[in-house]
């Protein structure tokens, strides 16, 4: 084995190749399949100041088997061709593996958000989104954009108003961009979903008692000790419903400056505030800092997940984990070459391109309500009401007693729209990990999830290029 570490790309390449070869797909459709179909490099100039700067973004379509391309755009100073490419090509396999209609695609604007002012970022955001419709790389049938790492609903709305100036009288303008904040054509739930997903998936996981066995654990995620790497929107989510509704056991927490240690728990959302007022989470009362940021690689827990960047855990510091499950909430955290190493000691990965697909299902559900021009549950929520207040009565006549206020209203209650957004999520987490399971268990020789879920999805894209008949 080379020294030299494997990049984002060629992990991403390498682990389809190895998913494809328990496939039986022609060898050109597979190449189709693989190969990104559209990158767009663009320079643009922005006054920043008094002066110019040229700023370096991307776009790229990794599949057209469906359109609209879906992805989301990441502001960050390492941002480059072969890192948009690798997260275009996930976002291809990930859609089809949760059953969402779109092909992948992911865009890159080369900047360090923490050197502008909010004033400078729209600037730069605005200028991005005249780009991409110069070259027709956005729109509700063609192209939908949503946040990503160094961005969110505020980027978002940026674009949504730069589209719309620029196609003005577009019915369906509002579904150009996903993530949208709620009073702007968005959707309740957007923002916990990536994380609110990846609990869905780790309790899932612990719904199967054989899967559980073979890492010596206990059905059921309740009381499971667990590390965050990155304290951004997914991890705190991730956190914050893990201990709230799956009972989980939050004891160490990696952020940029630091990492921090708790044996009797961190409670993720007043961490979360602490660091808001601080800007730090060292000190957080309870907590003890740890010598060396990089050790929350090696802290003993149920469940490591990492949820900032790429290539988090690699060739160099794989062999340190000692957690059972490596909950791959982030893009692309475990290198190829460090899965060998970690499948090796025994360790179960939860993938990325399933774990990590909460925030494409509920864009999904954003867009086709940008598409329908109805907010979820405005049409059903009363009726619905209406129809349990009777049910409730019916049976409070025919058993002569009385239902307390409290729980009456508990079970009468109409949906409203961040409930179906759960729903919704909820089921698509749980048939796709039941599909995964079902791929692993039936293939000789496949010996992680990653493979199954590669599998999963290549045969998906694949069926969809066979149906368009390109590939008789």
């Amino acid at each position: 084995m080379s020294n030299k570490q494997a990049s984002f790309y060629q992990s991403v390449d390498r682990n389809f190749e190895k998913a494809a070869a328990f496939t039986k797909h022609p060898k050109g459709l597979l190449e189709q399949i693989k190969v990104c179909n559209a990158v767009y490099q663009m320079n643009f100039p922005v006054k920043i100041g008094s002066t110019y700067q040229v700023i370096e973004a991307y776009r790229v379509q990794h599949s057209h088997h469906r359109l609209p391309t879906k992805g989301g755009i990441r502001f960050s100073h390492l941002v480059n061709s072969e890192e948009v490419k690798a997260l275009a090509t996930l976002m291809t396999y990930k859609c089809a593996l949760v059953d969402v209609p779109f092909g992948g695609a992911k865009g890159g604007v080369r900047i360090s958000p923490r050197e502008y002012t909010p004033e400078q970022l729209e600037k730069i955001t605005r200028r991005y989104t005249v780009e991409l419709v110069r070259k027709n790389f956005i729109g509700p049938g063609v192209d939908v954009p949503a946040p990503d790492y160094g961005t969110g609903a505020r980027e978002m709305a940026w674009i949504l108003d730069t589209y719309q100036q620029l196609r003005n009288g577009e019915l369906d303008s509002a579904a150009c961009v996903t993530g949208k904040p709620v009073a702007q054509n968005g959707i309740n739930g957007r923002t916990e979903a990536t994380g609110r997903g990846v609990f869905y998936g780790l309790r899932e996981f612990f719904n199967y008692p054989e899967d559980c066995k073979k890492v010596g654990m206990k059905p059921g995620i309740e009381g499971k000790t667990m590390v965050i790497q990155g304290l951004g929107n997914v991890g705190y989510y991730t956190g914050a419903i893990s201990i709230e509704e799956g009972g989980v056991k939050v004891i160490g927490v990696s952020e940029l400056e630091g990492t921090i240690y708790s044996e009797e728990g961190i409670d993720i959302v007043k961490l979360g505030k602490y660091r808001k007022e601080t800007g730090s989470i060292l000190n957080f009362p309870g907590t003890k800092t740890l010598a060396n940021r990089d050790d929350w690689v090696s802290m003993e827990c149920d469940i490591l997940v990492p949820a900032a960047l790429e290539s988090q855990i690699n060739k160099s510091n794989a062999k340190k984990v000692k957690a059972k499950i490596i909950a791959e909430a982030a893009n692309g955290p475990v290198t190829a070459d460090a899965e060998l190493i970690l499948l090796a000691k025994g360790i179960v990965i939860i993938p990325d391109m399933y774990l990590n697909a909460g925030g494409v299902t509920v864009s999904y559900f954003e867009w086709l309500k940008n598409l329908s021009h109805v907010r979820y549950g405005r049409i059903e929520k009363r009726f619905d009401q209406n129809s349990y207040v009777n049910i409730v009565s019916a049976v409070e006549k025919l058993t002569g007693k009385s239902i307390g206020m409290k729980e009456k209203n508990f079970l009468t209650r109409g949906a409203d729209e961040v409930d179906l957004v759960r729903s919704g999520l909820e089921e698509t987490m749980v048939e796709a990990y039941r599909q995964i399971r079902e791929t692993y268990k039936r293939k000789k020789n496949v010996t992680d999830l990653r493979t199954a879920a590669f599998i999963t999805a290549i045969n998906k894209v694949a069926s969809d290029y066979l149906a368009l008949g390109v590939f008789p």
